[in-house]
């Protein structure tokens, strides 16, 4: 992991590009999880672990709009996890953003909306071209940079995901034992082959559900919620839109991380 470039928010949150490879993230940590400012761009693993109070951390999912046009939402979720006393990261998913185009994930976007707008209903075999391969290159990349992650002095763990493509998240939660807490928003297509996997998720679930929400198949994700293995699982259901989530969602999802990751 190198880091590129660092910037300290009004709020006292260090705000750090890195990248890993080819894939590029963002690394926000609260004031209190440094007894000092970084005076480099680029910060050793086996930095003095004197200097830093180890944190838990979040994973912030986010859709493949690119980590350019969802920084801030990003960054607000960020900081109020900041607050909360968490730090959080986040990587640019395969085919998105600045990464290189990704052929099929094109063709599957491209067919995605020419159905949208001829009024036609999603195919199941749509749903599993645009959704399983991305589940499947971009869940290795979330564990290598929770590798990296977790090698900074400043991240003591435990670890929790939020966000994001749901099936993503199902896929982490079923293969990921570092992750122990997930909050999932259903407003993404999931593959039926993800409701099998949903049976083998075990950890702590807050699933968030905008019950109006146009694109999002409520019965689906009301199917999903029932297929989820966890012996502890919530779903918050809120009226309104995608967009239209309230504020006091988020201060739910902060409170079910502080009691599962604190």
């Amino acid at each position: 992991m190198h880091f590129t470039s660092e910037q300290r928010l009004n709020d006292g949150v260090l705000e750090r590009e890195f990248t890993l490879g080819e894939i590029p993230g963002i690394l926000w940590t609260p004031a209190s999880a440094s007894a000092s400012g970084l005076a480099s761009v680029s910060v050793s693993a086996s930095a003095s672990a004197s200097a830093f109070v180890p944190v838990p951390l979040i994973l912030l999912g986010h859709p493949t709009l690119g980590l350019r046009n969802m920084y801030p939402r990003l960054v607000g979720r960020a900081r109020q996890a900041a607050a909360d006393g968490f730090a959080t990261a986040t990587i640019e998913l395969p085919g998105c953003g600045e990464r290189p185009r990704w052929e099929a994930a094109e063709q599957a976007r491209a067919d995605l909306r020419r159905a949208k707008q001829a009024g036609e209903p999603i195919s199941d075999e749509l749903i599993d071209a645009l959704i399983l391969p991305l589940v499947d290159r971009a869940v290795p990349e979330w564990q290598a940079a929770l590798d990296a992650l977790l090698e900074l002095p400043e991240i003591g763990g435990p670890v929790g995901y939020s966000g994001g493509v749901i099936s993503v998240g199902i896929r982490l939660a079923v293969v990921e034992p570092r992750i122990t807490a997930a909050g999932l928003f259903a407003g993404s297509f999931v593959p039926r082959a993800m409701f099998e996997e949903a049976r083998r998720v075990t950890i702590p679930l807050h699933v968030l559900l905008q019950w109006d929400d146009a694109g999002n198949d409520r019965q689906a994700a009301l199917d999903l919620f029932d297929a989820f293995g966890s012996k502890e699982k919530s779903l918050h259901a809120n009226m309104g839109g995608h967009t239209g989530v309230p504020q006091h969602a988020g201060e739910d999802a902060a409170g079910f991380f502080t009691r599962h990751l604190k």
